[in-house]
């Protein structure tokens, strides 16, 4: 299923997305990261050094956001020849990644993020809707 231009119409416009400001009160902190539906929420535990995703999807995107830790978020378009964007995250950010967009994440200390996704992420619909390629 592809994505509609309503969809790619809402997405960001740069990997790096603003959380915004959460509301504080004397009960604590409520932080809306994102408010569109998704297929899946997963929690990731990496550890530094690690790499992750060297691939691109050809309907997902997904949001990742960063509890704790950092990493190197690299991204180009699929099939690029270029040498891949470098973008720094760290805890309490975000990145976007739209899809037919190459993308790796090399985690400079152990990292816990969660990602929200469109599709869901069983094994079989996540593999059928992947590519491999090495963008780092």
């Amino acid at each position: 299923m592809m994505t509609t231009d309503a969809e790619s119409d809402a997405w960001p416009t740069e990997a790096l997305v603003p959380t915004g400001k959460p509301y504080t009160d004397e009960r604590g902190t409520i932080h809306n990261l994102i408010e569109v539906s998704t297929g899946s929420t997963v929690l990731i535990d990496s550890k530094a050094g690690s790499v992750r995703a060297n691939h691109f999807h050809k309907t997902d995107w997904h949001y990742c956001y960063l509890i704790s830790g950092s990493m190197d978020y690299y991204h180009r378009a699929a099939g690029a020849t270029e040498p891949p964007e470098r973008i720094v995250v760290s805890a309490g950010q975000m990145v976007f990644t739209p899809p037919m967009v190459e993308h790796a994440m090399k985690f400079l200390e152990d990292t816990l993020f969660i990602t929200m996704s469109r599709n869901s992420r069983n094994h079989d619909a996540y593999e059928d809707d992947l590519v491999r390629v090495e963008v780092i």
